[in-house]
């Protein structure tokens, strides 16, 4: 089994959830291990410390960082149900908004995993079984407790308070809306199979779809939007598809995520960076006509860098039709700057 991938991850981790489904759709064989104290041991030297890892079988190495190993399997296996749109414009656009779903809905799951009493309760009580591999009652219980304190307590720090919550929830009921409305005629965001930008909306929506607050609201407004997240979490059984006539206009749905990418997520990153080029190690920005702020991520800043990166290297009509669609949806400004220094 030297050609098998082997992934170390949570089922409570969007980002693992996201790449298990990333890897299932596109029929690369792989084990898939829960993650536990053994095996965080055998991992403590990958940095940043963050989960899912994959081994990848051609090196025996193990790789971090969802979005970088998504584009390093298609470097591999090109032409294997790639998930990277061929017209290099659409294929921007799905970056955009995956990194939208990465670094801006994972504010959504963070907020109503942590927010509310009832979804604390439930999700650090789950999330320590899954940790504890069902270790007696009084063991599972103490680390619910531990995870609970710990996770309540960064709920300011990744932007979560009473201040910023109707951001958070309003932009998630946002997310939700068009996704109901997008599936009623269209299987995925930029086709009939699914891209980058549809795995990183999964992976957040995995945990939104499961923890108690928000998966009532979904299951209540969107019936069909809860449907495709359960599908999409196995779709190796899926033909293929097509992708969209990137001469062609957008789906309504793809307007409005970047719509809300130039609204809400740009100048929040637009924010970041500058506070961060500041040595400032909080910032503030009006957004939908209210105040947000959190601490600065240095980690957003290299997003921000990479999607300018990518930008800058677009070319003739696929640059034309995406400046067309930036300049429609309010993006186009957020990327006049080159990138900023790395952080």
């Amino acid at each position: 089994m030297t050609d098998v991938y082997q992934i170390a991850g949570d089922i409570g981790s969007p980002y693992s959830m996201k790449m298990r489904a990333l890897l299932r759709y596109r029929r690369l064989p792989f084990i898939w291990c829960q993650i536990n104290p053994k095996l965080r041991e055998e991992i403590t030297h990958v940095k940043p410390p963050v989960i899912p890892v994959i081994k990848f079988p051609d090196d025996g190495i193990w790789h971090v960082d969802s979005t970088p190993m998504a584009y390093e399997l298609e470097a591999k296996h090109a032409g294997q149900r790639s998930i990277i749109p061929d017209d290099a414009g659409l294929s921007f656009l799905s970056h955009l908004i995956e990194d939208m779903a990465d670094e801006w809905m994972t504010k959504m799951m963070y907020h109503y995993r942590w927010w509310r009493e009832p979804d604390q309760k439930f999700c650090s009580y789950w999330l320590a079984v899954s940790h504890t591999g069902f270790a007696p009652e009084e063991a599972t219980l103490a680390v619910a407790e531990f995870v609970r304190e710990r996770q309540v307590s960064r709920l300011a720090l990744v932007g979560s308070t009473e201040t910023t919550k109707p951001i958070i929830e309003e932009s998630f009921l946002e997310v939700v809306d068009i996704f109901d409305h997008h599936l009623r005629e269209n299987r995925f965001l930029f086709g009939s199979r699914p891209s980058l930008a549809d795995f990183g909306v999964f992976g957040q929506f995995s945990q939104l779809n499961h923890d108690p607050t928000s998966q009532g609201i979904i299951r209540e407004k969107s019936p069909r939007f809860s449907s495709w997240i359960d599908q999409l979490d196995d779709a190796s059984g899926l033909e293929e598809g097509e992708w969209i006539d990137p001469t062609q206009s957008l789906p309504l749905s793809v307007i409005r995520l970047l719509k809300m990418a130039g609204d809400v997520y740009l100048p929040f990153l637009i924010a970041n960076a500058e506070a961060l080029n500041k040595g400032e190690e909080t910032f503030s920005v009006t957004l939908m006509n209210r105040m947000y702020q959190q601490g600065t991520f240095k980690y957003q800043l290299k997003c921000l860098n990479w999607l300018r990166e990518e930008y800058s290297q677009l070319q003739g009509a696929p640059k034309e039709r995406v400046d067309l669609v930036l300049s429609e949806t309010g993006c186009l400004p957020f990327f006049s700057q080159k990138p900023e220094h790395s952080a």
